[in-house]
């Protein structure tokens, strides 16, 4: 029996949230792992990035799945979108959790053949996420629903994209690090753009869940797009001062 687009989708959809689940369940394992295990949190071989990618990568698929809804998408594309970005966490989570597990370094880590294929899959990983992403931002400036949550979108997927492309710099300078001799440095200078990495994925959560929030109150449009516009500044400031302090 042939599906029809809305039952892919719907189906895509409902392998998306299990995987997002999956995500955020095998970073709190690690942490877990970390509790028992102990090491370092800080440094290239650390329990702290399965943890982190885990959660992050999970909430932040959950994140995209709820928030295409409102995205003027086709089904096709939103399913293909879905999917590809689901296949994409899965790749980047698995690569980190199985480099950690090894006790190696995940990203920027050439020294066998094994480590520099992880190496890559993950730096062409990072490459589609910004693509689809940048799908997503553009599709979110084109959103048809009440001011306060186009707002959010808007600024939401803005912040992600910064985050995604904030990651992409640092493994592009740990690379160049790399290639010119000094692996150790490498991984040094990698963590460059941390703080603005971290608070950048994850505006697309909390400024459009503000927006959710607001929806649910008695307040009319106007104050709630006004009180979503000074969180978007506050959150935009918050990133412009990371990104100051990184870069000091």
């Amino acid at each position: 029996m042939w599906l029809t687009t809305k039952q892919r989708v719907d189906g895509v959809e409902r392998v998306c949230r299990v995987i997002g689940l999956v995500l955020i369940g095998a970073g709190l394992f690690h942490l877990a792992v970390f509790a028992v295990d102990g090491g370092p949190w800080q440094g290239p071989v650390s329990w702290r990035k399965p943890i982190t990618f885990g959660l992050s990568f999970g909430m932040t698929l959950l994140t995209v799945v709820w928030l295409s809804a409102y995205l003027p998408l086709s089904r096709r594309r939103r399913g293909w979108l879905l999917g590809i970005f689901a296949v994409d966490c899965c790749a980047e989570v698995a690569g980190i959790t199985v480099q950690a597990w090894r006790h190696v370094p995940s990203h920027l880590n050439r020294e066998t053949g094994f480590d520099s294929a992880v190496s890559t899959v993950l730096a062409v990983g990072g490459g589609v996420l910004v693509v689809v992403l940048g799908l997503l931002v553009r599709a979110a400036f084109r959103a048809r629903v009440a001011p306060s949550m186009r707002l959010a979108l808007r600024a939401g997927f803005v912040s992600l994209l910064i985050g995604l492309i904030s990651g992409a710099a640092m493994i592009a300078r740990g690379v160049v690090t790399v290639n010119g001799g000094d692996q150790q440095r490498g991984y040094e200078v990698a963590g460059f753009l941390k703080p603005v990495h971290a608070l950048g994925l994850h505006g697309v959560l909390v400024l459009p869940a503000l927006a959710w929030l607001l929806s649910r109150t008695g307040w009319d449009e106007t104050r709630r797009t006004r009180t979503v516009a000074v969180a978007v500044a506050v959150y935009g400031a918050a990133v412009a001062a990371a990104a100051a302090y990184s870069l000091v």
